[in-house]
């Protein structure tokens, strides 16, 4: 085993919206920043991030302030959040708006020139900062060109396959260079984990390729701990035709401009589940809401809804909601005179690695932003916080992590550990023949999305975790890869995310196995309700020894108590 190592003093592992962030907040503080991508910078799956970004400017409803927004954060999460992450994150919002103004983003305006914003489900004020449809694409744009500005050093094309750790300090990354196939080792006293979501569990999801859930494995596998991980979130609305394209994302934004949703009959159902909020409320419901109607025959003949803005004028259709125009224009349908049709699709990861208020997870020097953590969304995040996290976390990582780089020097590598995990990268190229990883990612997909989606019971959960722990022990031994080459081999890089995407698929099961009620977006048909005595609690996963460990830990009300609790 030969292999390179690439020391630097911050390690940014991801270049989406919260990576980005946090490589320039890093480089602030004079220490040599590097940040590592699997894909081509500017590709991360930010860019599909469509309807806003949220922060309390109050441009539109001058009562909106950040305490407002950190409320409705809590309350949309029932609960669940950890509550100075959200207050931090309201409060931290607007000045992140700014920064992205300042580095050259272009945001919709009023007519007053004030940065335009839409309303977004569950959330009491119009707060929901856009750029059109194409807000994500805007913000990662913006952010790649500031680092390139600044000169960042940007290793892309290059797939994490472990974290290291000296002791109680994380010490570095282990890494194949996808070009080549080296087997690389970057080393830092410092490294921000910022790799991004895991939808590519659930065979109907708004996510791209890329999202399998490495962070959330690498983390876990070296001690961090994880929270809430039975807390996914499904997107009301994910196109539902062609079947190719099932589950992409049809953003909040179509609801936000005013969009209804219609059964077959053309009935307004949000009419019958939420006569108030109607279509915006919070997504956990209005997903919900759209999969009951489907189930008992009321949905099209494609399993699916109405989503009409045909009464909108054209005008606002095209400058508001261009993006969906063009993509539903290329399947034939003007949304400017007809409806589309949508479906629930798998979207985003609540729970993720447990952070404290500077970012910083239980292994000293390992910090986390953007989807990949957790603890600030609860059991149900609102539209438009993803992009904010993403920004204010990953500010205050990149800070955070300078601040220990400067302190720390690079800790030693334990060249035991790199053994290990180049022999078990490097198994599937080895094996003559045995599973495919294509034939077995798909397997994995459709059993989570059939006994783990959006409605889960004892009994399907039950099969799901003996079909993981199956397919964990299969794999291990017999996955194999038809080309034997490195270079560009996107089989072998598909074999190991996998494996990835197995053990996380483990805790996502497992815990909501656990947690036998309904809260926020983990709905039990067989505990519809909520069970305020026994569950108003966060699950931590976390490694000891070779098991996967979950525990109950209270949930501490710093500020907003639930309104039962009130009662």
């Amino acid at each position: 085993m030969t292999f390179e190592v690439i020391d630097t003093d911050v390690l940014v592992v991801g270049a989406g919206g919260a990576g980005c962030r946090a490589a320039i907040a890093a480089s602030d503080s004079n220490q040599e920043v590097t940040i590592i991508t699997k894909d081509i910078l500017g590709k991360a799956h930010t860019v599909m991030a469509e309807g806003g970004i949220n922060a309390a400017l109050a441009n539109l409803d001058p009562d909106d302030i950040c305490e407002i927004h950190a409320r409705d954060t809590c309350r949309a999460g029932a609960y669940l959040n950890n509550q100075n992450l959200a207050e931090i994150l309201a409060n931290e919002a607007p000045p992140r708006i700014f920064d992205l103004e300042n580095f050259g983003a272009i945001f919709s305006r009023t007519p007053d020139g004030l940065i335009m914003q839409r309303p977004f489900g569950h959330q009491t004020y119009r707060r929901t900062c856009y750029a059109g449809d194409r807000t994500g694409h805007e913000v990662l744009a913006t952010l790649t060109d500031e680092l390139r500005r600044r000169q960042i050093e940007i290793v892309d094309e290059v797939f994490a396959t472990s974290l290291l750790r000296s002791r109680n300090q994380i010490s570095g990354v282990t890494v194949i260079e996808i070009r080549t196939g080296r087997f690389q080792v970057f080393r830092a006293p410092a490294v921000i984990m910022a790799a991004g979501g895991a939808g590519r569990i659930y065979d109907v999801t708004t996510n791209a390729q890329a999202d399998v859930g490495s962070g959330y494995a690498m983390a876990y596998k070296v001690g961090v701990e994880l929270i809430d991980m039975e807390q996914f979130q499904f997107h009301p609305t994910g196109a539902a035709i062609p079947p190719a394209a099932r589950g992409r994302l049809v953003t909040e934004g179509v609801r936000g401009e005013g969009g209804i949703l219609l059964n077959k009959d053309g009935e307004r159902f949000m009419k019958r589940y939420n006569p108030r909020l109607l279509e915006l409320a919070g997504r956990d419901e209005v997903a919900r809401s759209i999969a009951t109607e489907i189930r008992e025959g009321r949905g099209t003949e494609n399993e699916a809804v109405f989503l009409d803005v045909s009464f909108l004028p054209a005008k606002i259709i095209e400058e508001r909601l261009p993006t969906m125009l063009e993509d539903f224009l290329d399947i034939g349908v003007d949304i400017r005179n007809e409806p589309m049709e949508v479906t629930p699709t798998a979207h985003h990861v609540m729970g993720g690695l447990k952070i404290d208020t500077s970012a910083e997870t239980n292994l000293s020097g390992l910090y986390s932003a953007g989807e990949v953590a957790g603890g600030v969304h609860g059991g149900n995040r609102l539209g438009g916080n993803a992009l904010a996290a993403g920004q204010v976390f990953g500010k205050i990582a990149g800070d955070s992590a300078a601040k220990f780089a400067e302190k720390n020097s690079i800790p030693s590598i334990d060249r035991e550990s790199i053994s290990k995990e180049y022999s078990r990268v490097m198994a599937p190229l080895e094996r003559d023949e045995g599973l495919s990883p294509s034939d077995e990612t798909q397997r994995l997909q459709r059993y989570m999305w059939d006994k783990a989606g959006l409605f889960r019971n004892e009994e399907d959960l039950n099969s799901a975790l003996n079909l993981i722990k199956d397919q964990q022990k299969q794999v291990k031994s017999k996955l194999a890869v038809k080309n034997k080459a490195t270079r560009y081999n996107t089989e072998w890089i598909s074999a190991l995310e996998l494996q990835d995407l197995i053990l996380v698929a483990e805790m996502i099961v497992r815990s909501a196995l656990l947690r036998k009620e309904s809260r926020g977006a983990h709905y039990r048909t067989d505990y519809p309700n909520p069970d305020n005595k026994q569950w108003f609690v966060n699950i931590v996963t976390s490694k000891k020894k070779e098991n996967m460990v979950l525990t109950r830990t209270p949930i501490v009300i710093t500020k907003w108590a639930p309104p039962w609790m009130e009662k």
